[in-house]
């Protein structure tokens, strides 16, 4: 792909695209908020979440049980739980790729967010029907999820330029990461003041007024915009004039098939969302069954992983783009850096959790690394497919994410049977 910079650059700041970037943040926060509260809250929602049947430190104990229900979920229903809106978004990932090169990704990323903050506000419901309500709910909720995350990173094929496709996909994907932060922080706060479901109604509620705001201010093309400026709609249409972006019929299925940078790609997928969905869904519950705080508390701590995640992944993004236009590397050089640092620096950060020795301290700075390090794969494999195939990218994005969401699903449930047969082992 031919990579060089067009005559006339319009202003980074202040122009549609970054705003765009940010909005496009902004609803990912909305959107990993609605997943991530349960990580939290389900300290609140069960007797015990910690798998040696120790007593939950994490409530109080004159709660009111109108205000925080509390239910009678083992350790591996709370896995399958967590890991329950992955099905959904397995299920959508191939459809909303195939389709969103087909219909409007305006239409069908609004709708998504909108059923996805639906089926969060009915969660506190279903719980007092039963789990298995909980789990219909959470499988719901991630299909609408899984059609929002793959349609709008289609949005970067007309938006981004060539040399800022890094720090626009990292700064709107960043979102991902900030989300975890912003409802730790805020999850615990609510659940130990109005009880843990009002924390799913003000995140559905939030979710429910950005869809109004995605359908009035967001274009699909900046030739559509009437907000954008001619230099910036001059700078990106020529920078993409070459890239050949024209719908096509059918797939060239046999050739993916059989391209070796695409199964690196999703392998790749597979190995960083099997480590990092565990490092999310999990560190609340490691964080209460280490120290033993209460939720509040156990907001404050899990909110710092994520905190520094967000901020290394932007910084991920502008050092991709940098060392491309400054030809420091090449393209598939940076992409393989990225990608070597946010798979392998994880992992060695989680191996040293395992130290009996560790105290307070290098507990939480370990796992800050941990989730930190991992976000240098923004600037690698996540928006890989947008180099070697743009005008499918939307289906290649939803083959790669399907591939590393079921890795996601696997790790986590596999997660949760470990915890539970500790738990039996214990109570012998």
């Amino acid at each position: 792909m031919d990579n060089q910079l067009p005559p006339r650059k319009a202003p980074n700041f202040c122009s549609i695209r970054y705003g765009l970037a940010l909005f496009l943040q902004f609803s990912n926060v909305v959107i990993i908020s609605q997943r991530a509260c349960i990580n939290l809250t389900m300290i609140a929602m069960v007797n015990s979440t910690e798998p040696h049947g120790l007593s939950n430190t994490s409530t109080k104990e004159l709660q009111d049980n109108i205000k925080n229900p509390v239910y009678n979920w083992s350790p591996e229903i709370q896995g399958i739980i967590l890991s329950s809106i992955f099905y959904g978004v397995l299920i959508a990932q191939i459809p909303a790729g195939y389709l969103s090169g087909i219909y409007s990704i305006k239409k069908m990323t609004g709708f998504a967010l909108f059923f996805s903050s639906l089926f969060t506000l009915l969660i506190p419901l279903a719980a007092e029907f039963g789990e298995i309500w909980v789990i219909v709910c959470r499988i719901l909720q991630g299909l609408f999820q899984g059609i929002a995350f793959t349609t709008q990173q289609v949005i970067w094929v007309k938006w981004a330029p060539p040399l800022e496709q890094g720090r626009l996909t990292t700064l709107s994907i960043s979102g991902l990461l900030l989300g975890p932060c912003v409802v730790m922080l805020l999850t615990g706060f609510i659940s130990d003041s109005l009880g843990w479901p009002m924390v799913f109604y003000i995140f559905g509620a939030c979710g429910c007024a950005l869809t109004l705001f995605w359908f009035i201010l967001f274009y699909e093309d900046p030739n559509d915009h009437p907000c954008i400026s001619i230099s910036e709609k001059e700078y990106i249409t020529s920078s993409l004039a070459h890239q050949d972006r024209s719908s096509t019929s059918s797939l060239p299925i046999k050739a993916m098939l059989k391209s070796l940078p695409l199964w690196v790609i999703s392998l790749c997928n597979f190995a960083m969302f099997w480590t990092n969905s565990i490092l999310s869904l999990y560190t609340p519950m490691f964080i209460n069954y280490k120290f033993h705080v209460n939720v509040r508390e156990n907001g404050l701590l899990s909110s710092l992983p994520n905190l520094f995640a967000w901020i290394f992944s932007i910084l991920a993004g502008h050092m991709s783009d940098t060392l491309q236009s400054r030809n420091i590397f090449s393209l598939l050089t940076i992409r393989k850096l990225f990608t070597s640092l946010g798979l392998l620096l994880p992992a060695l950060f989680s191996l040293c959790l395992l130290y009996p020795s560790s105290s307070f301290y290098s507990i939480i700075i370990f796992l800050i690394l941990a989730s930190a390090s991992g976000s240098f794969a923004l600037g690698g494999i996540l928006i890989n497919a947008l180099d070697i195939a743009p005008r499918y990218y939307g289906f290649l994005k939803g083959v790669t994410n399907l591939v590393g969401m079921t890795g996601a699903l696997i790790s986590t449930t596999l997660t949760g049977m470990i915890l539970s047969q500790e738990n039996l082992e214990a109570e012998k």
